[in-house]
């Protein structure tokens, strides 16, 4: 029986020998790499933390003491180490394993958090009620150097560090990259960290002295090598966190057990905050993920677990590949644009327009809040910025989005990626509040386009917008094929295609986005039952255009399609205009419901939404026979010109 078997829970490290946890370190690295390459998921980030993990577990005790790791996708180890093994046969998928931490799944997991910068919140408001409830436990955090990037993080370290007898250990798993490589004055603090010369020579010159003496030399060196306050305060710009008020211990090689143990050991009996700075490498015991300059396979779908190549059908560009090219087309065209993200220039296709305009280019780091604010700033200056990031990572500005981008009436270009159901990811990485939430800013222009050339043109046009903040949201799934307009209606943000028109139809399909194909296939099989039906798309979703109102109204039933929440969402809003203006037009709204949604595939999900062609069919054609709808209704012909 092979070390990873015997382990059902954390306590069995502590009867295992140092040797063996090497052992395990490598049993654990060759299980990762086995599994995640069938099932897809975050590989990299999790061959870094394998001895850091091992080193907590062995250390601490867990439950009774929490271990909370920040954005969680680095929590693979952990589910190893507390009897899930087991589970990664269905990593991510439906009913399966959850890629972060999953309270549902055990008891170990006390944060289900999978948004960078938060853990340490989480920690200092466990350790604070701990204290109050007169329990004597430690809350151990892991926080990347990436996650050190957001303002939230350091609002929380000022606080922990003002309570001196709080029990806190926080592991920096410092491996100099997020999704890319970590960015700002933080990452140069790091860095210096690392690499101060001074530090290293005098440490290596006390070594080989140490340890030529008998006896007692090792044991100086581990004492030396643990709490050496007084040789980095003079030898390595560590006073940034030694000014906050915290014990500092390492650097230390995150993948040395020992010396993560020891440095561990002595945080555990400090018995206030102690952060823990361990170097590691991203992609580690994989050959393939140590050489891929991009993101050492921070996140990978299903992979040869030899050579690291995708294992899939053949390449089709997604939407994020369509942003990309088009951004570097209107980068070349227009000198006024710029673009920011927030610690995802890969992800969201931003490398392409940062190599050829590296100066036209700001990654910020994991920091949402500043990012909106700067491009403000940018616009002010006369410029056009363009902030991508994922969809729900903009929920974290919305406040900025509203009072420091649209009150100010700025030309701020929102790229969206991720929007709408985006599945294995879980609840946290949904796109689904997006549009709910932005529409109730003043001003603010919404598009979500239904394929790459509705995607170019909603691009062009919101660059050239200077005093008002607009968006493009779109999905992560490989681009569909082009749906072209059969006629359009207006022009500009007012602009409604018509995807469809069956003469005589008195039901109109309005589906935007990803939804524009699902409402053509809604209309095929309404018509194979004898409902015929026309199908909008509006280009510019939100605000609510004349021509869409006017269209709509002119229908017996309209129904709505939305990769977004039902509340708030564009059905809603139509139904409420329609009620004063059209009160006879049904509106049937489909979208997503005001839940969180479970892991798995977009089509599980979906379907278990009922945002399948075959759910909506069904449904409206009830509606329809409820409504009475016939065949003699007006057409929309009434509204083409001549």
């Amino acid at each position: 029986m092979s070390l990873l078997e015997k382990i059902r829970d954390p306590r069995a490290l502590r009867s295992l020998s140092r040797q063996q946890l090497d052992d395990l370190a490598d049993e654990i690295r060759r299980f990762l790499i086995n599994r995640v390459s069938r099932t897809g998921g975050h590989l990299g980030p999790n061959l870094g933390v394998v001895e850091l993990t091992i080193g907590i577990h062995r250390v601490f005790n867990s439950p009774h003491d929490p271990i909370i790791f920040d954005t969680g996708h680095q929590s693979y180890v952990h589910k190893i180490l507390t009897g899930r093994a087991e589970g990664f046969a269905g990593l991510r998928q439906r009913g399966g394993l959850s890629g972060y931490p999953d309270r549902s799944e055990s008891e170990h997991d006390w944060v289900e958090n999978s948004h960078a910068s938060t853990a340490l919140s989480w920690a200092e408001g466990l350790a604070k009620g701990f204290r109050l409830r007169g329990e004597e436990r430690t809350v151990v955090v892991v926080v990347g150097d990436g996650a050190l990037t957001g303002g939230m993080a350091w609002e929380a370290l000022n606080n922990i560090a003002a309570q001196p007898d709080l029990r806190i250990v926080i592991v920096v798993n410092d491996n100099g990259r997020s999704y890319t490589p970590t960015v700002g004055g933080l990452a140069n603090h790091l860095a210096g960290l690392r690499t101060d010369q001074r530090y290293e020579r005098t440490l290596s010159f006390i070594k080989r002295r140490l340890h030529r003496m008998p006896i007692l030399g090792r044991p100086v060196y581990d004492l030396l090598h643990g709490f050496k306050t007084g040789v980095k305060d003079v030898l390595a710009p560590q006073g940034m966190f030694s000014d906050l008020g915290l014990k500092y211990t390492g650097p230390i090689d995150g993948h040395d057990i020992r010396a993560v143990i020891g440095h561990l050991e002595q945080a555990r009996h400090f018995g206030g905050p102690v952060l823990v700075h361990a170097i590691t490498r991203k992609g580690k015991g994989f050959k393939a993920a140590e050489e891929h300059e991009e993101d050492q396979f921070h996140a990978v779908g299903r992979i040869d677990e030899v050579t690291g190549e995708p294992v899939s059908d053949a390449v089709q560009a997604t939407w994020t590949d369509a942003f990309a090219e088009a951004m570097v087309r209107i980068g070349e065209r227009d000198e006024k644009v710029v673009a920011i993200t927030a610690a995802m220039l890969h992800p969201v296709g931003l490398a392409r327009f940062a190599a050829a305009f590296p100066e036209r280019t700001f990654d910020v780091g994991i920091a949402e809040q500043h990012a909106v604010v700067s491009a403000a700033g940018l616009a002010r200056a006369g410029l056009h910025p363009v902030v991508a990031v994922y969809a729900t990572f903009l929920n974290r500005a919305f406040d900025q989005v509203l009072m420091d981008v649209a009150l100010h009436g700025e030309g701020v270009t929102f790229a969206l990626d991720r929007a709408g159901v985006t599945g294995t990811d879980g609840p946290s990485h949904n796109g689904m509040w997006d549009l709910s939430l932005l529409g109730l800013v003043p001003g603010i222009e919404i598009a979500a386009p239904r394929d790459q050339a509705r995607l170019v043109a909603a691009l062009e046009r919101a660059v050239t917008v200077d005093d008002a903040p607009t968006v493009v949201r779109y999905s992560k799934e490989k681009l569909p094929d082009e749906i072209p307009a059969v006629q359009s209606l207006g022009e500009g943000r007012d602009q409604v295609d018509l995807l469809r028109i069956d003469r005589g139809a008195r039901v109109l399909i309005v589906g935007h986005g990803q939804f524009a194909g699902l409402a053509m296939e809604v209309a095929s099989r309404l018509a194979a039952e004898g409902v015929t039906s026309d199908v909008a798309d509006p280009l510019w979703c939100l605000p609510l255009g004349r021509q869409l109102l006017e269209l709509a109204s002119r229908y017996d039933l309209v129904v709505t399609l939305e990769d977004n929440l039902l509340v708030g969402g564009l059905g809603e809003r139509i139904r409420g205009r329609l009620a004063a203006t059209a009160p006879t037009t049904t509106v049937l709204c489909f979208g997503i419901e005001q839940r969180f949604l479970g892991h798995g595939s977009r089509e599980q999900v979906l379907e278990e939404l009922g945002l399948t062609p075959k759910d909506v069919t069904r449904k409206v054609l009830e509606t329809s026979l409820g409504a009475g709808i016939c065949e003699a209704p007006p057409s929309v012909a009434q509204l083409l010109p001549e």
